[in-house]
């Protein structure tokens, strides 16, 4: 971002500290900052007849955001994109179960809601720009490609979460916290006055937020709390479980079975119903294919690539092998094993601090 020019940008404000500190940084810099908060979730009705204290962008989340535009005196909107919001992302979230596979549905929010419907409401305000309070930082090369690298607190960084953007998506948005630690975002905001300075951060999927994770699926969906059998990889029936959905690739505690060593979640069956079980080592693959493979790279990968991956958030990148396959497919080859691949969640390319692109993990195929 050019400092030396005053510009028009929008917010994504969720009510946090780390949107609210966005604004107030931007405002220091002696930018137009006008606040937007998305409304996701049905947040005081209720949900299959249930009725919820706690919801995505719930009625609390978007006064704090409101209180903190009202202290910093800008603009302040809030849009409604619930209905975009259950179709993208909490069906597909349902449906990924439903297929088992383990999604993520963050990521799937920043790809349709932020950087698409967001987006499009800050240049319908005036704004070039779309700011948001995650951990990353964008960079601009001398030749005006925009790149998007982790941020400088490793802790902290979120760029696992951004890969899906275009790259002219990504030369319309702004990360300011990119620099930052969460200690100078939390006293940014307290220099500000900001009442969210030192609010708590939620670990959970913000529309369930509060509420058990399997009761929201059996509400949405009973296929996915259907009792079935737990076998091993011979078939043998070993036990009964609760729901596929209950079940993640590598549990090894809550499974109800008892064995003379320890067993581990290895593959989950929809078509049957079944949550296989096997020995640790089982859980190591050294190869996985990706579907929907986004390239930010300065280089477009149309041949092998030696590049670090990581395949969750938190996890420790490792070196592989990335090959191009048609139709927005890759190839990854691990130099070691790893454990616990797991379809249906993401595995983001880096070379060195700068993210390069990445895609969705396919279930293996049957050998």
């Amino acid at each position: 971002m050019d400092r030396g020019r005053r510009q028009r940008i929008v917010v994504a404000m969720s009510g946090g500290v780390d949107s609210s500190a966005t604004a107030a940084w931007l405002l220091e810099q002696g930018h137009e900052v006008i606040g937007i908060t998305m409304q996701l979730w049905d947040a005081g009705g209720t949900d299959s007849g249930q009725g919820h204290a706690r919801r995505c962008c719930a009625s609390d989340d978007l006064n704090d955001a409101r209180r903190v535009a009202d202290t910093l005196g800008i603009p302040f909107y809030v849009v409604n994109f619930e209905a975009e919001f259950r179709r993208q992302v909490v069906d597909d979230f349902i449906a990924s179960y439903v297929a088992g596979y383990t999604p993520n549905p963050c990521i799937r929010c920043n790809q349709k809601l932020k950087f698409h419907h967001l987006l499009h409401k800050a240049h319908g305000l005036g704004a070039d720009t779309l700011a948001t309070g995650h951990y990353a930082s964008r960079r601009i090369t001398s030749s005006g490609v925009p790149q998007l690298w982790r941020a400088t607190d490793a802790a902290k960084d979120q760029s696992y979460f951004l890969f899906t953007m275009t790259r002219q998506q990504l030369s319309c948005l702004l990360f300011p916290l990119g620099s930052l630690s969460k200690q100078q975002t939390r006293a940014l905001a307290e220099r500000h006055g900001l009442h969210v300075s030192h609010k708590r951060e939620s670990q959970d999927i913000c529309f369930i937020r509060g509420r058990d994770h399997g009761e929201f699926l059996r509400q949405q969906d009973g296929r996915l709390l259907q009792p079935g059998e737990v076998v091993d990889r011979s078939g043998k029936i070993l036990g009964q479980h609760r729901g596929i959905a209950c079940y993640t690739i590598g549990q090894r505690h809550g499974l109800g079975i008892a064995a003379n060593r320890p067993l581990y979640v290895i593959e989950l069956q929809p078509e049957t119903n079944r949550v296989v079980v096997g020995p640790e080592q089982a859980l190591y693959r050294q190869q996985m294919t990706l579907h929907d493979v986004n390239w930010l790279g300065d280089v477009w990968l149309d041949q092998p690539q030696s590049l670090m991956v990581q395949i969750r958030y938190g996890a420790a990148e490792q070196a592989a092998l990335v090959e191009p396959l048609p139709d927005q497919r890759a190839r990854v080859t691990f130099a070691q094993p790893q454990r616990g691949i797991t379809a249906g969640q993401a595995a983001v390319f880096y070379q060195g601090q700068q993210l390069m692109g990445g895609g969705w993990i396919e279930k293996p195929q049957e050998d």
